[in-house]
């Protein structure tokens, strides 16, 4: 597959779906002690990598000193480790014959720990571990490695399945996924939504004319490539824009700002599960979206708002990520029509900096205003002081 152009990267051609970006295929099982079955899968397609749109750019715009970046998007796996759970899940509970019951389980938290970056070159190969067995709270562990060495498929994009045989190194990614029935709201509290609280700013324009949510949300970054925060750049799976909050910001505290991003589909998610084993689709693949757009730029948009105290981020690497569904899991589908579907809106906010650490805790609401989803993400936060810079020219 040919890299992408700059204009490519303008106009966002060539980004994947989210069945495209998460397509799975299914490995033999693995037998452990006491008889226990470890379901298997590996990953067919490369994770996409922040800042990787900027390459092409740089060529055009005559910046030699661009390093490209290797670490891939974090969601990528954390999005398909819950994916894998939801999937295995359902097959355990087809095989069973739904243990007599009817009931429609959904996805109900998905928390994640990140102990190794991830690698575009080379698959993600997936390890299923039942944790519980409760009849109204069951959770999965799913742990996740990649091949010590590149695909054997030179191009390096889509994995055969003898990737599978390579060599795997530690674990980088771990996810414990827990799951719950469908249950009537006899009681449904919350606070007015964003769509009320901010409802002058989000409609002083329609939300396909906010910028598209930046490459790498790092505003030294941006101002070195002109046109860049109107690029839409090659992120999968689903459209995203970011609303411009500089003015509601302007005065207050960090942890009293708020940054509001809009996401919704690139194409249409089935909203019934498929009947084949790797199938996506279904109200919990709907949540496993959500999860994915959740961390578009989060930790990074910590440092925008630290710059003017003199401290820059220049990389942001996630620890903990925990997403919790907070209705039921049909409540989160994105509904997709001729006019390209609804927007969702996330709410970020920044609570917490302190021991080379950043905290963004985001809210997801639906289009009617329905507090859907909650984000809290924890992780490490790289800093370029302008303070250290300035004394050590002034010695």
């Amino acid at each position: 597959m040919p890299p992408p152009s700059a204009e490519d990267i303008r106009k966002g051609h060539g980004r994947l779906t989210y069945q495209e970006a998460m397509s799975l295929v299914s490995l033999p099982d693995k037998i452990v002690s006491q008889g226990e079955v470890l379901k298997r899968y590996m990953s067919r397609r490369s994770a996409w990598i922040p800042g990787t749109d900027f390459l092409p750019l740089a060529i055009e715009q005559g910046i030699s000193d661009f390093k490209l970046p290797i670490i891939t998007y974090g969601a990528h796996v954390y999005s398909q480790a819950a994916l894998i759970a939801s999937i295995s899940f359902r097959a355990a509970r087809k095989e069973a014959g739904n243990g007599g019951r009817n009931k429609r389980f959904g996805i109900h938290q998905i928390e994640g720990t990140f102990s190794e970056g991830g690698r575009s070159d080379r698959p993600f190969i997936y390890q299923v571990m039942k944790l519980s067995s409760n009849a109204e709270f069951p959770s999965l562990l799913v742990t996740a490695r990649q091949p010590t060495s590149p695909s054997t498929n030179p191009e390096r994009d889509h994995f055969p399945e003898a990737d599978a045989e390579l060599p795997v190194g530690p674990v980088c990614f771990s996810a414990m996924v827990s799951f719950r029935p469908s249950a009537i709201s006899r009681l449904d509290t919350q606070e007015p939504p964003a769509q009320a609280r901010f409802a002058d700013i989000l409609n002083s324009r329609r939300p396909a004319e906010w910028d598209p949510a930046p490459i790498v949300d790092i505003d030294g970054i941006l101002a070195r490539f002109p046109g860049a925060r109107q690029a839409e750049g090659t992120f999968p799976c689903l459209e995203m824009r970011k609303v411009d909050m500089r003015a509601y910001n302007a005065g207050r505290p960090i942890h009293e700002r708020r940054e509001l991003m809009l996401h919704r589909l690139l194409a249409p998610l089935p909203e019934e599960n498929g009947d084949e084993e790797c199938a996506i689709g279904g109200p919990d693949a709907h949540v496993c979206a959500h999860a994915y757009a959740a961390d578009r730029n989060g930790l990074l948009m910590v440092g925008n708002h630290t710059a003017e105290f003199g401290h820059e981020v220049k990389g942001a690497s996630s620890l903990g990520y925990s997403f919790k569904v907070h209705v039921n899991a049909e409540d989160a589908i994105m509904r997709f029509d001729e006019g390209g579907g609804e927007w969702w809106v996330q709410e970020a906010q920044f609570p917490r900096t302190a021991a080379g650490r950043a905290v963004i805790h985001t809210k997801i609401w639906s289009p009617r205003g329905v507090h859907v989803a909650t984000m809290y993400q924890d992780g490490i936060t790289r800093w370029k002081s302008r303070h250290v810079v300035e004394a050590k020219a002034e010695l």
